[in-house]
């Protein structure tokens, strides 16, 4: 999703947004899902991090103009030496090993995960319940768990953040 303020975007995607709680045809229904698709699709920045949205395919980002140059340029030349353009960043960061490129490269980057883990918490009656907890962690520990642990805690990965530090240090 991309906002501008003071452009037409905004009312698009707000009108996008009312259509969806009246669609009746299918089409609309078809309509509805992509927008929700659309939920991490998206490219922020504050005045430390970038972040990325996990929908977000390769190929989508390197046409998004709102998406920093120098880091569409490391896409180009060290993340596409392992990882194929329609890879979306969503199953890039979850089947990601330390022996890839392209987790050196985000290494170097700083980069963070945010993910979402299904923990069992416990409430002041003993009684425990389950749920998803919403968690940023380096990449490091997040590649460190197993694929096998990711699919046993229920692990959604929502987004990918960038240190500006990093990007800045990062020489292509």
């Amino acid at each position: 999703m991309k906002i501008k303020i003071f452009n037409r975007e905004i009312c698009v995607c707000a009108l996008l947004a009312t259509n969806s709680i009246c669609a009746k045809s299918s089409a609309e229904i078809g309509k509805t899902m992509e927008t929700e698709n659309r939920d991490y699709k998206y490219f922020m920045q504050d005045t430390g991090n970038v972040y990325l949205g996990a929908k977000l395919s390769y190929a989508e980002i390197l046409q998004d103009e709102m998406v920093n140059f120098k880091y569409k340029s490391i896409v180009e030349h060290y993340i596409f030496k392992d990882t194929d353009p329609e890879t979306t960043l969503e199953s890039h960061l979850y089947y990601m090993t330390k022996e890839q490129f392209s987790y050196r490269t985000y290494e170097q980057l700083k980069a963070k995960a945010k993910v979402s883990i299904l923990e069992e918490r416990k409430s002041f009656f003993g009684k425990s319940k389950t749920g998803y907890v919403t968690k940023v962690m380096p990449l490091a520990e997040f590649v460190d768990m197993n694929l096998a642990q990711k699919k046993a805690k229920g692990v959604v990965v929502q987004e990918l953040a960038l240190s500006k530090l990093g990007l800045m240090a990062f020489s292509v």
